[in-house]
């Protein structure tokens, strides 16, 4: 919260400076974007084409403030995006797991009721050979 309203406070100085550099930008793309550091970069990015990298540095030469905001904002993505990161691990390993459980019980069925699975899969291969069937004589 801090961030954002150091980052108002010095946006006339912002805005200026940032309109002076990039002349394509309008007064409502920086009503826009005001105070956001994350839109005003993606708007910039947008509207000129500029890289990331070449936005930050502009922005930080133009205030102390303004660095430590984008600083602390990559950290913030850099943060999320391993948070998201290792969920995702999480969920793929406890998907594994139950996919590996699922087999394992198939496994032990197969083993333990051998007739009604052979039944049952002899079945499976007539009902698919009558679909089959159906749809190539359809054509």
């Amino acid at each position: 919260m801090a961030m954002q309203q150091q980052l108002q406070g010095n946006w006339n100085e912002i805005k200026g400076a940032v309109k002076k550099k990039w002349g394509q930008l309008t007064d409502q793309d920086l009503v826009t974007a005001e105070g956001n550091t994350e839109r005003l970069i993606g708007l910039i990015q947008r509207k000129t084409g500029e890289t990331r990298d070449a936005i930050e540095r502009f922005l930080e030469e133009l205030s102390p403030e303004v660095k430590s905001a984008v600083g602390q904002a990559a950290n913030t993505v850099r943060e999320y995006a391993e948070a998201a990161g290792e969920h995702v691990t999480q969920a793929y390993d406890q998907v594994a797991e139950r996919v590996q459980q699922g087999y394992e019980a198939a496994e032990e069925h197969v083993r333990e009721n051998p007739a009604q699975s052979l039944a049952v899969a002899f079945g499976a291969g007539v009902l698919m050979g009558v679909i089959v069937g159906a749809m190539l004589r359809s054509r």
